[in-house]
């Protein structure tokens, strides 16, 4: 049950963007001080790609786990009431992102998707970035 009304929990939802999110900030300040240089939000390309390294060719989604559907993950578990309109809602992400990487990948592009609670081992997410930016 929600200690929240239906109107205050929509107008909350509402305020939650989709750049410059702090697990977005905290990608980008790694990236950064690993000496890479990026575009923000690639406008130009399917599905506008938190972090841009168009000499290289890649791109990096920061996806959160709850928004995205993340499988297998305690922060990607549904709510507990609207389970329809949440499954579909997530459904329809999950779709679009898989296309928008499809449509990436045609386009001669590479792609990484950094989920939110990969910032939780920072180590590791630092030579996945590391060897995801470096390859061919």
């Amino acid at each position: 049950m929600d200690r929240l009304t239906s109107e205050r929990r929509s107008w909350l939802m509402s305020r939650i963007g989709s750049k410059n999110t702090k697990p977005e900030l905290v990608v980008r300040r790694l990236v950064f001080s690993m000496g890479y240089r990026y575009r923000l939000h690639g406008k130009n390309l399917p599905g506008t790609p938190d972090l841009v390294f168009p000499g290289r060719r890649k791109a990096v989604f920061v996806n959160g786990c709850f928004w995205h559907g993340h499988a297998g993950c305690r922060y990607g578990r549904l709510p507990k009431s609207r389970i329809a309109f949440w499954e579909a809602k997530i459904d329809r992400n999950r779709q679009r992102d898989s296309s928008n990487i499809a449509e990436l990948q045609a386009a001669g592009w590479r792609v990484l998707t950094v989920w939110e609670c990969e910032l939780n081992e920072i180590e590791i997410l630092m030579r996945r970035l590391n060897e995801f930016l470096q390859s061919e």
